[in-house]
């Protein structure tokens, strides 16, 4: 399977600092109530927080036309090429298994079960670049708690939309589909892992998984499944695409950790996109102090 690890966006597409700053700005000044005006794709009363103060963003340009999503090729660049007609609207997301309130959401519903906020955060994908977003969501909690999680749920597994007609290269995927992922239940509830319906004041562009993905920032790239339409809570740990793939490369918990090197790819450095110099990858992706609890105890080399 060919795999393009390389970044080949040019200066020239980098959106100038300043420009960015005085359009995000602007952006502020027409929020005006809740929810997404989708005929200007931004998204409106969205509240600041604190995480990721400081961090200097990765441009927009290369944010979404640098991206995995198998289903619309295998090329970085193919994403933003091939999924421009898309369908979001409608979608719904199904949430079942061990719950006592099983049901199906539209998405538009869902983006109104919690105030949304900008979460500016890191992401650490496995090849060895990483990212600053400043993405939109909510905490996954939220949605979770509406269906209310029986003592049972151990785990919650994910699934993206599979549609062969909307998304025909996929055929060449080289992977198991529909793509699955999963986590624990405690890292599922986690405050910091959140459902994304936007970056950079905008709504999520289909290349970055429209309508609504998952964001785990302590974990490698690959675990925050894109255009998700079911999550079921289960007693046992799911299956995950990249893992029945290739369980010798691709481990369950797939936690950000120099210590841990993928087969094909030394974990102890990274390389921020738009940056010359590689810089040293931190444990748990620098959120350590927010989740090491929750691996008290655990083999982070067996359990990779």
């Amino acid at each position: 399977m060919k795999r393009h690890r390389s970044f080949s966006l040019p200066y020239s597409m980098v959106t100038p600092k300043s420009v960015y700053l005085s359009r995000r700005s602007l952006l502020g000044s027409l929020l005006a109530a809740p929810g997404i005006a989708a005929s200007a794709e931004r998204i409106e009363n969205v509240r600041k927080s604190g995480y990721g103060k400081g961090e200097t963003l990765t441009p927009y340009d290369a944010v979404t036309t640098y991206n995995n999503f198998y289903e619309f090729g295998t090329a970085k660049e193919d994403p933003a090429r091939h999924a421009r007609q898309f369908r979001t609207r409608p979608w719904t997301v199904r949430v079942e298994g061990e719950a006592l309130k099983p049901r199906t959401f539209d998405v538009d519903e869902i983006l109104r079960l919690a105030p949304l906020e900008e979460r500016i955060y890191r992401l650490r994908c496995v090849e060895g670049w990483s990212m600053v977003i400043p993405w939109i969501g909510f905490p996954l909690a939220a949605l979770l708690k509406r269906v209310e999680p029986k003592s049972s749920a151990k785990f919650v597994a994910f699934e993206t939309l599979y549609d062969p007609k909307q998304m025909p290269r996929a055929a060449w995927a080289g992977i198991p589909l529909p793509y699955v992922e999963g986590l624990r239940i405690d890292e599922a509830m986690h405050p910091l892992t959140i459902l994304s319906a936007g970056l950079y004041g905008e709504v999520l562009p289909n290349q970055n998984g429209a309508p609504l993905r998952l964001v785990v920032p302590w974990k490698y790239g690959f675990k925050s499944i894109k255009s998700i339409v079911r999550i079921r809570l289960v007693r046992s740990q799911p299956p995950t695409t990249w893992n029945l793939a290739n369980p010798r490369e691709y481990g369950f918990y797939s936690n950000v950790n120099p210590a841990v090197d993928h087969p094909r790819w030394s974990q102890k450095k990274e390389r921020r996109i738009g940056e010359f110099f590689k810089r040293d990858t931190l444990l748990f992706n620098g959120y350590g102090n927010e989740v090491a609890s929750l691996y008290s105890g655990m083999d982070l080399r067996k359990y990779y």
